[in-house]
C-alpha cells in the first residue's frame, strides 16, 4: 500500500492533511527548506508538530533541501542539535555535504534523497542507496517504465518516492538558475520568484519603447510555465510501477488545497486497493481537484515524454480555487429553540471568509466529495440571528440538513 504524503506549509495545513487522510507530512523550518516564502515552523512549533502527528501514528518528514554554502554549516549543525529532539522520522535532502552532516549528527534519522538531486537512472539511485540513503524522491522527469528499471535494481528497503500531483518545474528537477539570475533569488535556496510564469516579450535595442510579443496563444507565450501534473486518472499504474510514497506538491497552497487533494487521492488510492479488477476513477474526485487553485492539467512524464502541446500551459494565470468559507469545530450547546428541527441540526464553525444567508455552499469530509446544501441560517455564538458572517476567524452556527464533524470545511458551492 502506497503512502499518501501531503505538504504542509504550516500548521492549519498539516492538520487539514492529517484530517482529509494524509499517512505522513512533509514541513519545513525557518531554514534551510527549499520552500521560504510559506510559512513553515519555528523550533517550538516543530517539536508540537512532531508530538502532533506522532500522536495519531502518523510520520513527519522535515525538508533540509537547500544547498548551503560553507559558512552556513555552523548554523545547519545548530539546527540538527534542535531536530535530534524534534525527531522527525525522516529529513529530506539533496545536498552531499548536508548528507553527510546528517549522518554524523543524526544517526538515528533515516535520510530521503530530495528531487533536487535529479535520480533519473538505476545507477544514480544504486549510489544514493549505498550511501545509506532509506528512500529516494525520483526527478519528475521520468516515465513509469523508467522508474519500474529503478524499482527493480535496488532492494525492497529502499523506497521510492514520486510527485503525483502540484506544479511542474521549467528546469530539471527544480534546478534552475534563472530566478536568481533575474531576480536575485536563488531557487535552489528557497526562494524562486517563479520567472518562467511570466509573459515574455523582445524589445529591439534602438526601440525600447516598442515591445514586440512573441505569440503561440490567444495570450500570448509561456514556453516556459507548464501544466501542473495530476495523476489521479493512472493511479492504478502509479501503484503498479512499485511507488512506494505517492507526494502532493504545494506547500505554499492554502489549507483548503491540501484538504481536497489529500482527500481526492485517498478516495483514489483506497478504492483501488479495496477491488482492483473493479476499479474504475470517479470523475467526481477530478471534479474536486479543479475546486483548487491550479493551472490547467497533464500527466507529467509518466505516460510519454510529453509534446509541447501536452504539457506547456497556454496562459500563466490560476484556475481559481472555491471560496473556502469555514471549518467545523467541536458542538456547543445553544439555547433550546435553536436546537435540532426538520431543517437539520445547527453545526459550529470557524470563518476563513464571507459567508452569507442564501449562499449556496457544500461540505467536504473525509473520504467524502462534496455535499450541496444551502446557507438558510446563521447565528452568532450567543445565538443572535446573522445575515452573514463577514470577520474572520468569527465562531458561528448554520443549520445544514445532513451530519457535518469537527475539522469538515465548507466551501462554496458556486461553479
Amino acid at each position: 500500500m502506497p503512502e499518501l504524503l501531503s505538504p504542509a506549509g504550516n500548521f492549519e495545513k498539516m492538520v487539514a492533511a492529517l484530517h482529509y487522510g494524509a499517512d505522513a507530512v512533509y514541513l519545513a523550518g525557518h531554514m534551510f527548506g527549499m520552500r521560504s516564502a510559506a510559512d513553515n515552523f519555528s523550533d517550538e512549533e516543530l517539536y508540537d508538530a512532531a508530538r502532533y502527528v506522532h500522536e495519531r501514528g502518523k510520520k513527519l518528514y522535515i525538508t533540509v533541501n537547500t544547498m548551503p554554502h560553507a559558512h552556513e554549516y555552523p548554523m545547519l549543525c545548530r539546527y540538527f542539535e534542535t531536530l535530534r529532539e524534534v525527531r522527525p522520522d525522516a529529513l529530506i535532502v539533496s545536498d552531499l555535504g548536508v548528507f553527510a552532516t546528517a549522518q554524523r549528527l543524526l544517526p538515528d534519522v533515516e535520510l530521503h534523497i530530495s528531487t533536487q538531486a535529479s535520480i533519473v537512472s538505476p545507477e544514480a539511485a544504486k549510489a544514493y542507496a549505498s550511501l545509506g540513503a532509506t528512500r529516494l524522491v525520483l526527478a519528475r522527469e521520468l516515465t513509469l517504465s523508467e522508474i519500474r528499471m529503478i524499482r527493480d535494481a535496488l532492494p525492497p528497503s529502499v523506497e521510492l518516492e514520486t510527485f503525483i500531483h502540484g506544479s511542474m518545474c521549467v528546469s530539471y528537477s527544480g534546478r534552475c538558475l534563472l530566478s536568481n539570475s533575474l531576480t536575485g533569488r536563488d531557487a535552489n535556496r528557497g526562494a524562486c520568484t517563479q520567472p518562467c510564469r511570466w509573459n515574455y516579450k523582445i524589445v529591439e535595442e534602438k526601440r525600447p519603447d516598442e515591445p514586440y510579443p512573441i505569440e503561440e496563444y490567444d495570450h500570448g507565450t509561456f514556453i516556459m510555465s507548464s501544466k501542473d501534473m495530476c495523476t489521479i486518472s493512472i493511479v492504478p499504474e502509479m501503484i503498479a510501477a512499485g511507488i512506494d510514497s505517492f507526494k502532493i506538491e504545494g506547500r505554499m497552497k492554502s489549507a483548503y488545497y491540501t484538504a481536497v487533494v489529500t482527500n481526492a487521492y485517498r478516495m483514489a488510492i483506497d478504492a483501488y486497493l479495496a477491488d482492483p479488477v473493479s476499479y474504475v476513477p470517479d470523475p467526481m474526485w477530478l471534479r474536486e481537484l479543479e475546486s483548487v487553485s491550479h493551472r490547467d492539467y497533464a500527466t507529467g512524464f509518466y505516460c510519454d515524454e510529453p509534446s509541447h502541446e501536452a504539457q506547456i500551459a497556454s496562459h500563466t494565470g490560476y484556475n481559481r480555487e472555491k471560496a473556502y468559507f469555514a471549518t467545523a469545530l467541536e458542538t456547543a450547546t445553544l439555547p433550546a429553540d435553536l436546537q435540532d428541527n426538520e431543517n437539520g441540526r445547527l453545526y459550529r464553525f470557524v470563518q476563513r471568509n464571507k459567508v452569507c444567508v442564501g449562499d449556496t455552499a457544500e461540505v467536504i469530509s473525509p473520504h467524502r466529495i462534496g455535499r450541496p446544501f444551502t446557507v438558510t441560517e446563521l447565528y452568532a455564538e450567543d445565538g443572535t440571528p446573522l445575515e452573514s458572517a463577514p470577520h474572520p476567524a468569527m465562531i458561528f452556527y448554520t443549520r445544514i440538513p445532513f451530519e457535518v464533524k469537527q475539522g469538515d470545511i465548507m466551501r462554496s458551492g458556486d461553479r
